[in-house]
This record gives structure tokens, C-alpha cells and sequence, in this order.
């Protein structure tokens, strides 16, 4: 168990760094060109050990339409918009808007399967997660805006879509009951097929001047906040469950804003604020769930 609750930790260190990762390389090349190195590292630790699992058969092969749109939307869009949103805004800040996911999942979740009823408490963690990005995002500055706010749609771009691949996911292609592993390879796989087809690749070896940057995309971004971090979070939902295992969330941004403070950059009250809001919305919202599917639970019993 003690090892579960170090890979457990792991996870929300390897996540909670990709934003000073990004930042760094930022400097050097584009957003596609990040998203581009970033997915490519990370597919090959997925491949390698999907294909000594064995995970990958030609049967699924007629899913191919479903795993593209994953690939395309929650892979290449989503890794790109992070990376553009990153660019624009410190780290710390891009690490708090990204911890934002369990959010935008749970509004999707609302607004589109109907079998998922929302109740009160789901409802005020909504609404609190929103309160920490406005705090964020500060639309009472004027001119001379601390925080671009470019950046903070693109961050939140990236976090809708994630929430909405979920619904897909849970549409159409849970009930194939498909490995997880596969299915991120197939995802990972095909967004970098994507990716080589349309990002200009003039200057990605810019990235060679810095070797930190270098080795914080190519391994940092891509093996471990990518490959691994898949991997690590299929462990820990079997390990876990998934409620357990979405726990990680709460570490990324913590991670995020501690680095970002470590390099220099600017951690104020409402920083601190909006990252307390954004942790209580995401409790609040596990909460409310576990309540109600606990309550559709008890309804079945006294029905039978």
C-alpha cells in the first residue's frame, strides 16, 4: 500500500510539473511544436508497454472513428491549448486553471448524460470552482492586466474539452469496455499522426539550446508527464478505484503554484484564494457524487 500512495504522489508531481516545462520551452519554440514533442514522448512508453501487454487488437480497429475524435479533440487540441495558455500566463497560474478538469467534467456531465443528476452540494461546487477563476482571471483589472486573459481562455478551452471527451467517452466507447491502456495508445497514437501531418516543424530544434528545456519536454512533458502519467493512472484505478485515484487533482495545482513561487514568479493572496476555491469545488463535487450514487443506490434496494 505504501508504494500505491508513492505512485499516488508521483502522479501529482509529475503533472503538477508540466507547466514549468512548458514555460520553459515557451521560450524556445511554439505551442504546436511543444504539443507536437510532447505527445511524441509520450506515446512511446504508452506503445512499448501496450504492446507487451498485448492490449492492442485488430477488432478494434472499427472503432477507429471514435478514437480519432479522441485523438484529435482530447489529445492534440486539448495538449495544444494548454501549451498556448501556459505561454501567455506563469506557470503557477496555468497549473491552477488546469486543476480546474474535475469542473468542466462534472458541468458536461450534468449538461449532457442524463443519467447523472446533479444535487445541492454539486451544484454549490460549481459554482465555488467558478468563483476561484474569476478570482483568476481578474476581469476587474483594466489596461495594464497582471493576468492575460488570452491565456486564461485558452486554459479554459482546454479544460471544457477534456470535460466533454469524458461524456464521449462514456458514450461511446465505455459500453465496448475497451482496456484503458489501448485506448490512450490508440488516442496518443493517432494525435501524433495529426500532429506531424499539420505543425510546422521549422525551428523545433531550437529547443537544443537550452538542455533544460530540452529534457524538461522530452522527458519531464513527454515519458513522464505523459506516458507515465498514463500508465501510473490506470495503476491507480485498479489499485485505488477511480474517486481515489482522481485525487491526484488535488496535488497538480499545489505542485504547479509551488514551482511557479520557486522560479521567481508572483504568489499572492489571490492566487492562494483562488486555489483553496478551486480544491473545495473539486471535493464538493466528489462528495455530491458519491451522495448520489449512493442515494440511486438506495433507490434501487427499495424498489427490489
Amino acid at each position: 500500500m505504501r508504494l500505491t500512495y508513492l505512485v499516488f504522489a508521483l502522479l501529482g508531481l509529475f503533472w503538477g510539473s508540466n507547466f514549468i516545462y512548458m514555460k520553459w520551452a515557451a521560450e524556445l519554440i511554439t505551442p504546436a511544436q511543444i504539443t507536437l514533442l510532447r505527445v511524441f514522448f509520450g506515446f512511446l512508453p504508452l506503445a512499448l508497454v501496450a504492446g507487451r501487454k498485448g492490449v492492442i487488437h485488430r477488432d478494434q480497429v472499427r472503432h477507429l472513428p471514435h478514437f480519432f475524435v479522441m485523438a484529435a479533440l482530447a489529445t492534440a487540441f486539448y495538449y495544444f491549448a494548454i501549451a498556448e495558455g501556459t505561454a501567455l500566463l506563469p506557470s503557477g497560474t496555468a497549473g491552477v486553471l488546469g486543476g480546474s478538469i474535475p469542473l468542466f467534467t462534472a458541468v458536461a456531465t450534468l449538461l449532457f448524460l442524463r443519467t447523472e443528476k446533479p444535487n445541492a452540494l454539486m451544484l454549490v461546487g460549481v459554482l465555488v470552482g467558478f468563483a476561484g477563476i474569476v478570482l483568476i482571471a481578474r476581469p476587474w483589472e483594466g489596461s495594464d492586466r497582471t493576468i492575460d486573459i488570452m491565456g486564461v481562455f485558452w486554459m479554459l478551452a482546454a479544460t471544457t474539452i477534456l470535460g466533454v471527451s469524458y461524456v464521449y467517452v462514456r458514450r461511446f466507447l465505455s459500453p465496448h469496455n475497451l482496456p484503458p491502456l489501448a485506448l490512450a495508445t490508440w488516442q496518443t497514437g493517432l494525435a501524433l499522426l495529426v500532429l506531424l501531418l499539420i505543425v510546422d516543424r521549422t525551428g523545433t530544434g531550437n529547443i537544443l539550446q537550452n538542455w533544460h528545456a530540452a529534457a524538461g519536454v522530452a522527458i519531464g512533458l513527454g515519458v513522464l508527464g505523459t506516458g507515465m502519467a498514463f500508465l501510473i493512472y490506470y495503476y491507480l484505478l485498479q489499485e485505488l478505484g477511480a474517486v481515489a485515484a482522481s485525487g491526484a487533482t488535488y496535488i497538480t495545482p499545489n505542485v504547479a503554484l509551488l514551482i511557479g513561487w520557486a522560479t521567481g514568479e508572483k504568489v499572492g493572496i489571490l492566487e492562494i484564494s483562488a486555489i483553496i476555491l478551486v480544491l473545495a469545488s473539486i471535493a464538493m463535487l466528489q462528495i455530491g457524487r458519491q451522495r448520489a450514487v449512493r442515494q440511486a443506490e438506495q433507490s434501487v434496494t427499495a424498489i427490489a
